[in-house]
C-alpha cells in the first residue's frame, strides 16, 4: 500500500474497495481495511465484498463475509440480502437461493426489484416455473408493504412461467396489471400469449391481442402468424387464414417451415395431395425441414388418402435426421398404427403420449376402438376407469365405444343410459354389444336377489329382469342369437358365476328355446367342482324331463357325480349311458377310473388288505373293456390310471414311469423305495433312470446318496454321460461343495465329454454358493474361451453371492462385465441389485439401473415400488410420479413395505451412528432438509434440533452438533 493510503477516510476507502477489478484484490483490500483504525464494521463495506465474490462465482467466501457481518453486530439491510440472493442466483444455487430467501422473509428484510429479477430469471432459464410463480405471489404480498413494484422485466418472465404451465387466466390476470402500470408488451410476450390462448380454442381473445399488438405498432414475428394461421386451420376459416397471408407479404414477414406446414394441412384437407407432396419436397430441397408439425401434416395428408405405409415412411425420416417428437406427432402416429391394427405399436405411442398428458378424446378413442377390435376387453376396461378419473368428456363416437366396453365392466347405469340413447336415435345395436348388456343385467339381477328382500329391490329385480328378457328377445330374433346366448351361459360357468349362469339357463328356458347340451353340461361340471351335487341333480333332472338330453350331458353328470364322491352313482349312469348308445368322453372316463382306483386304494389303506373290495378293479376293468369293444379312444391319462391300478393288483409294469413321476413330485421316499424294488426284481435299469435319481437327490440336497449312486452305476459299467455328470456337479452345488464338483468337473473332461453351458452353470453356481469368487469368474472364463456365450444366470450366481456378502462393488464390477459381452440383466438379479441399493442406502446407483433396465425387462411390482422410493428420497418428484403411474398402468402392486426404514435412517446406521434400534426409535420421526451441497437430517431432541449433515454424493457421515433452528434468522449459530 502506498503511504497516502493510510489518510483514507472509511468512505474513501469503501470506494477504493468497490473499485477492485478482482476478488482476491477485494479480499485482500478488506482485509487491510478492517486493521484501519477508522474502519468500522458497516453493512456497506460487507455489501460490496460480497458483490465481489458473488460476481466471481466464490460462493463460500459470501457465506463466510455474511456470517462474519453477523457475528460483527450488523444487521444485514435489503441490498446485502439481495446481494447474496443475485450470488446464489447467478450460479444456479435455487436450494440455498429459497432457503436464505425464506430466512430474509422471516426476519422482515424485502429484497428490491432487482434481486427479484435476477431469482426469477435464474429458476426460469432453469424451468422452474412453478416456483417463478411462488416467488410471484410473494412480490404481490409485498408490494405496498415494502414498496417492491415489478418492472417490465418481471412482467415479462412471470407471464412467460405462467403460459409455460399453461396457466391462461393466470396469464392474462398479470398481462392486465402489466397494462395497468402502463407499460407495453414486447412482440414475445404477446406471441406466448397468442399461442396459449389459440391452444385453449380462445378465438376470440386470439383476435382481441393481435389486434392490440398492431395498434402499438409492433410487427407480428413468424410464431405469432403461424399461432393464428393453426387457430384458422383448427376452425376451416380459410378466408381469414387467406388474409393473414397478404398481411404477411405486406409486412414482409418471412414464411418459414411452420408456415409452410399449415400450407401443407391445409391441402392435404382439401384433397390437394399432390400439391402437399410437392410443397413439402420444396421445403426439403431448400434445407427448411426441421420441424416436426411439418413431418406431422404430411404424414397426414398420407393418412386422409389411406396410404399408412407412406406416413410411416415420413416418421422414419424424422427419426432418421433426430427431430424430437411431440404430443402432436405422436397422436398421428398413433393413427395410423390403430389403422394398421398393431396394437403393440400403438400401446408403445400412447405411453408416449401419456408422458404430455391425457391424450385427446380422439386418441382415446382410436386406442379404445382398437382394444375392442381385437378382444383386448381387459385393456379397454382399465382404459375407461382412466378416462374417468380425468373426467374426459365423451363426445359421440367415443360414447358408442365406451359404452360396449361399460357393459362388460358392468357398469349398469351408465351403459343403461347409452343404450336408451341408442334406442331413441334408431342406432341397431350389435350383437356383441347385447351379450355384454345381458350378461351385465344377469349379474346385478344375481346380485340383488342374493340381498335381503325389500319393496324397492323386489322392483329393482323386476326391472333388471324385463330389461332382461327384452335383450334376449333381441338377441334370439338375430342369425345365431340362441347359440350365442348359450355361449354366455359356458363362459359364465367357467368362470364360476354359477349363479348367473343358471339365471340366464332358466330365462332361455322360459322363452321356450331349449339351452344347447354343451351349455348345460358346462354348468353341471362347474357345479361339480364347487362340490355342489344337490343343483347339479336339480339341473340334469329339469333338463332331462324338458328336452331330450345328449351325451355331453351325461358326460358332465358323471364328472359330477366322482368330484362329489358318489362313486357308485357315477358308474350305474356311466353304463346306463354306454347302453343306451350315447358317446363316452375320453375325460370322463379317465376321471371315472381315477376315482374308482382311489376308493380301492383307500379301502385298502382302511382295512389293511387289498382283497376285501375285489369288485373295484373290475369295474375299471369292465369300462376300459367297454371302451375297447365300443372303439372308444383312450388317452394317456386313461391308459396310465388303468396301469397305476393294476400296478396295486400285483403287476409291476410301468414301475419307472412311477420312479420319475414320485421323484418330480417330491415324494423322493418313495422313488427311492421304487427304485430299490426294481434293482431287487432283477429289472434293466438304463444310464436315464439313474440319471433321473441322481437329479432328484441332488435337488434335495442328498449329495452322500447320490454319490454312492453314481459310483454304483459306473461299477455296473454303466458310463454316465453328459447330464449324468451335470446332475452330479448340481448335487454338489446345492450342498456347497465345490472341490467335489471340480472333481466331477475333470472327470467329465477326462472321459471326453465336452462341458456345455449347463455344465458351466451347475460349477459356477457350486463356486459361488461357497464363496469361491476368482473360481467362479474363472469359470465364466473358460466358458468364453470354450465358445460358449454365457447367459444371465451364470452372471447372476456370482452376483447375488457378493450381494449377500455385501460386496456391492463387486457385484456392480460383474454387471458391467456381463452387458459388456452383451448379456441383458434378467428380472431376478435386476431385484436383487435394486434390494441391495435400497437396503444401503445408494440412492444413485439404484436410480441408475432402474433407467438402464426399465426398458428390456417387464414391469415388476418390487423393482417399480423401489424406484418410486429411490427417486422420492433423491427428491425427484416428477420421475416418482412416473413409476407410480406406471405401476397403475400395469396392473403392479405398489410395496409400501420397502419404506418402513427410511433411507437415510439406513445409510447413517450403516455408518454407525446409532448404536441400537433404540436410538433409532428415539430420533425418529425425522425431517430432511438441504442447505446448499449438505443434506440435513433434523432430529427432535428436547427443545433443541439435532442437524446432520452429510454429503449427498458419498453418504459419508460428517459431524452432529446442535444448533438453533435456521428458520429462526440466526445465522451466526447456524453457520458455526
Amino acid at each position: 500500500m502506498a503511504s497516502f493510503v493510510a489518510k483514507l477516510t472509511f468512505r474513501e476507502m469503501c470506494v477504493v474497495l468497490r473499485e477492485q477489478r478482482g476478488w482476491r484484490q477485494a479480499h485482500d483490500f478488506f482485509s487491510w481495511m478492517k486493521l484501519q483504525l477508522c474502519y468500522e464494521p458497516s453493512v456497506v463495506a460487507y455489501t460490496i465484498l460480497l458483490r465481489a465474490y458473488g460476481n466471481a462465482g466464490k460462493i463460500e467466501l459470501a457465506e463466510e463475509a455474511f456470517l462474519e457481518m453477523l457475528e460483527a453486530g450488523v444487521e444485514p439491510d435489503a441490498v446485502a440480502c439481495g446481494t447474496l440472493l443475485c450470488a446464489y442466483a447467478r450460479r444456479g444455487r435455487h436450494g440455498d437461493m429459497m432457503l436464505f430467501y425464506a430466512a430474509t422473509r422471516r426476519r422482515g428484510v424485502a429484497p428490491p426489484v432487482s434481486a427479484f429479477n435476477f431469482m426469477l430469471s435464474s429458476l426460469q432459464k432453469h424451468r422452474l416455473h412453478g416456483k417463478v410463480i411462488q416467488l410471484w405471489k410473494h412480490m404481490m404480498e409485498m408490494e405496498e408493504a415494502n414498496n417492491v413494484v415489478p418492472n417490465h422485466f418481471t412482467y415479462t418472465v412471470v407471464i412467460g412461467s405462467f403460459v409455460k404451465e399453461g396457466l391462461l387466466e393466470e396469464a392474462m390476470d398479470v398481462m392486465g396489471k402489466m397494462r395497468a402500470s402502463r407499460l407495453i408488451p414486447e412482440e414475445a410476450t404477446y406471441s406466448c400469449l397468442i399461442s396459449l390462448s389459440s391452444r385453449h380454442g380462445r378465438g376470440e381473445q386470439v383476435v382481441m391481442l393481435y389486434e392490440e399488438m398492431r395498434a402499438h405498432g409492433i410487427v407480428p414475428s413468424n410464431y405469432t402468424c403461424a399461432s393464428l394461421l393453426a387457430l384458422y386451420d383448427k376452425s376451416e376459416d380459410y378466408s381469414k387464414a387467406l388474409s393473414l397471408f397478404s398481411e404477411m407479404e405486406r409486412s414482409r414477414v418471412v414464411i418459414d417451415e411452420v408456415i409452410y406446414g399449415i400450407l401443407i394441412r391445409i391441402y392435404g384437407k382439401i384433397g390437394l395431395y399432390d400439391d402437399a407432396q410437392r410443397t413439402f419436397e420444396e421445403i426439403d430441397s431448400a434445407g427448411l425441414l426441421s420441424d416436426e408439425q411439418t413431418y406431422v401434416a404430411m404424414a397426414q395428408v398420407h393418412m386422409n388418402a389411406r396410404n399408412y405405409d407412406k406416413a410411416l415412411q415420413v416418421f422414419g425420416l424424422m427419426r432418421s435426421r433426430n427431430v424430437k417428437p411431440s404430443s402432436f406427432s405422436y397422436g398421428a402416429l398413433l393413427r395410423c398404427h390403430v389403422a394398421r391394427e398393431d396394437i403393440a405399436a400403438a400401446e408403445d405411442v400412447f405411453r408416449a403420449l401419456c408422458k404430455y398428458g391425457l391424450p385427446d378424446v380422439f386418441c382415446c378413442n382410436d386406442l379404445l376402438r382398437l382394444y375392442v377390435k381385437l378382444g383386448q376387453l381387459e385393456k379397454a376396461s382399465a382404459f375407461i376407469l382412466k378416462m374417468r378419473k380425468e373426467d374426459i368428456q365423451l363426445d359421440e363416437a367415443l360414447c358408442m365405444t365406451v359404452m360396449e366396453v361399460c357393459c362388460k365392466s358392468g357398469m349398469i347405469a351408465d351403459a343403461d343410459k347409452i343404450l336408451k340413447e341408442m334406442n331413441n336415435g334408431g342406432v341397431t345395436m350389435k350383437s356383441s354389444t347385447m351379450v355384454s348388456m345381458i350378461e351385465m343385467y344377469a349379474r346385478n339381477r344375481t346380485s340383488v336377489m342374493q340381498e335381503q328382500d325389500s319393496s324397492s329391490k323386489a322392483l329393482a329385480c323386476q326391472t333388471d329382469s324385463s330389461a332382461l328378457n327384452a335383450a334376449l328377445k333381441s338377441l334370439l330374433d338375430t342369425p345365431g342369437g340362441s347359440s350365442i346366448a348359450c355361449q354366455l351361459i359356458r363362459k359364465l360357468a367357467r368362470e364360476g358365476r354359477t349363479c348367473e349362469a343358471k339365471f340366464l339357463h332358466e330365462q332361455l328356458t322360459q322363452l321356450g328355446v331349449k339351452p344347447e347340451d354343451s351349455a348345460t353340461a358346462t354348468l353341471i361340471v362347474q357345479y361339480g367342482q364347487e362340490q355342489k351335487l344337490h343343483q347339479a341333480e336339480e339341473l340334469f333332472e329339469s333338463e332331462s324331463t324338458s328336452f331330450p338330453i345328449g351325451a355331453p350331458v351325461y358326460n358332465a353328470m358323471v364328472d359330477a357325480l366322482c368330484k362329489c364322491g358318489n362313486i357308485e352313482e357315477a358308474y350305474r349312469l356311466f353304463m346306463k349311458m354306454a347302453d343306451q348308445g350315447h358317446s363316452r368322453d375320453v375325460v370322463t372316463i379317465s376321471i371315472l377310473v381315477t376315482h374308482l382306483s382311489l376308493v380301492r386304494r383307500f379301502a385298502s389303506v382302511y382295512t389293511h388288505t387289498a382283497t376285501l373290495l375285489p369288485g373295484k378293479f373290475q369295474e375299471v376293468e369292465n369300462i376300459i373293456h367297454g371302451c375297447f369293444h365300443g372303439e372308444v379312444e383312450l388317452d394317456t391319462v386313461v391308459y396310465n390310471t388303468f396301469i397305476k391300478s393294476m400296478l396295486e393288483s400285483g403287476l409291476d409294469k410301468h414301475l419307472f414311469l412311477f420312479i420319475s413321476v414320485y421323484g418330480l413330485g417330491g415324494k423322493l421316499d418313495k422313488a427311492a423305495e421304487m427304485f430299490a424294488a426294481a434293482q431287487e426284481l432283477g429289472l434293466l435299469i438304463d444310464e436315464k433312470i439313474y440319471t433321473n435319481m441322481l437329479n432328484f437327490y441332488g435337488k434335495a440336497g442328498r449329495h452322500q446318496e447320490a454319490s454312492s449312486l453314481f459310483d454304483r452305476m459306473k461299477e455296473l459299467g454303466i458310463m454316465p454321460g453328459k447330464i449324468s455328470f451335470n446332475s452330479m456337479i448340481n448335487a454338489y452345488a446345492t450342498s456347497r461343495l465345490h472341490d467335489e464338483a471340480e472333481i466331477v468337473f475333470q472327470e467329465m473332461q477326462s472321459h471326453g465329454q465336452v462341458p456345455d453351458s449347463t455344465t458351466y452353470l451347475a460349477l459356477i453356481r457350486s463356486y459361488s454358493e461357497s464363496r469361491c469368487y476368482s473360481k467362479a469368474e474363472k469359470a465364466i472364463q473358460m466358458m468364453l474361451s470354450s465358445g460358449i456365450t454365457p447367459s444371465c444366470p451364470h452372471f447372476s450366481h456370482l452376483i447375488i453371492a457378493f450381494l449377500k456378502a455385501d460386496q456391492i462393488d463387486e457385484a456392480q464390477r460383474i454387471c458391467g462385465q456381463m452387458q459388456e459381452i452383451g448379456v441383458a440383466v434378467d428380472l431376478a438379479c435386476c431385484r436383487a441389485m435394486m434390494r441391495a441399493y435400497l437396503e444401503h442406502g445408494r440412492v444413485d446407483e439404484g436410480i441408475s439401473l432402474f433407467e438402464t433396465t426399465r426398458g428390456s425387462l417387464k414391469p415388476d411390482s418390487f423393482i417399480l415400488s423401489a424406484a418410486f422410493h429411490l427417486y422420492e428420497h433423491s427428491g425427484s418428484e416428477p420421475e416418482a410420479g412416473d413409476v407410480l403411474e406406471a405401476i397403475g398402468l400395469h396392473g403392479a402392486s405398489f410395496l409400501r413395505s420397502l419404506k418402513n426404514e427410511d433411507l437415510t435412517v439406513r445409510r447413517l446406521k450403516l455408518e454407525g451412528v446409532f448404536s441400537t434400534a433404540k436410538e433409532l426409535t428415539r430420533v425418529l420421526p425425522s425431517s430432511i432438509c438441504k442447505y446448499g451441497d449438505i443434506t440435513f437430517l433434523v432430529l427432535p431432541i428436547k427443545e433443541l434440533p439435532a442437524i446432520v449433515p452429510f454429503t449427498s454424493a458419498s453418504g459419508r457421515f460428517v459431524s452432529t452438533f446442535l444448533v438453533r433452528y435456521i428458520q429462526l434468522g440466526r445465522f451466526s449459530e447456524t453457520f458455526r
